[in-house]
């Protein structure tokens, strides 16, 4: 699964996302976790940044808490289930990160781990998103993230990771069309291994009130803490 994700830095963000600069500021995030809000691409010609739930709230549910723990969907079933086959003809988007975290179990309990890039540019996530309309009026946005199973890399960290897309396969991705069967199967395989890089994190991160880029520096394994620098 996918619990927690960053955006470690802002550099570019607009451009590689190819969205306009708007009031909303995009800052360095080194703990996202479910329930907080997060800037979603969506297509809307042009692409369309928005903060986002994590944490999707389904069109036709009747309270606002009907969804808050469905984070995560397996790209596998996603077709299959009433939920998301809407979503998924036209309510897809991206989810911009520059890595995430998961937990590995070890004698000692879990070890959270930080995947990136490789070459440590950005990733986007495929995610789908909903819009649920309270009695009062208010709107809100929410997604989840698309899960595949692991890479080599992964494996023997967690048995499943997020849908990492291509770049070049963004762009389709969002579009408000049907995918075929063999485009989706391609989307949602595995990111390579070569592709990514891994290693151990502070225990510290499990906890969604601690922020700061230490979170991601690589610790020795079983590590409970480290000095936050202000």
């Amino acid at each position: 699964m996918c619990g927690r994700f960053v955006i470690a830095f802002t550099d570019g963000f607009h451009a590689r996302f190819k969205v306009e600069k708007t009031s909303e500021v995009i800052r360095p995030r080194f703990n996202i976790a479910p329930t907080q809000d997060v800037p979603i691409i969506i297509k809307e010609s042009p692409n369309h940044l928005e903060m986002m739930h994590w944490g999707l709230i389904p069109s036709w549910s009747k309270a606002e808490g009907t969804g808050l723990k469905l984070i995560n969907a397996r790209s596998e079933t996603v077709m299959e289930k009433s939920m998301f086959k809407r979503l998924m003809v036209s309510h897809r988007c991206l989810v911009p990160a520059t890595g995430f975290y998961e937990w590995m179990k070890t004698d000692e309990g879990k070890q959270p781990y930080f995947i990136s890039s490789k070459r440590g540019g950005y990733l986007s996530f495929a995610g789908l998103y909903d819009r649920w309309h309270s009695p009062d009026g208010l709107v809100i946005s929410s997604f989840i993230i698309l899960t595949t199973s692991a890479n080599d890399l992964m494996a023997p960290i967690h048995d499943r990771m997020p849908v990492i897309l291509q770049e070049e396969d963004e762009e389709l991705w969002m579009e408000h069309e049907p995918l075929d069967a063999q485009t989706l199967k391609r989307m949602f395989s595995p990111r390579p291994s070569e592709e990514l890089a891994a290693h151990p994190v502070a225990k510290l991160v499990r906890n969604p009130g601690v922020e700061g880029p230490d979170l991601i520096r690589p610790v020795e394994k079983g590590a409970r803490t480290v000095q936050m620098h202000l």
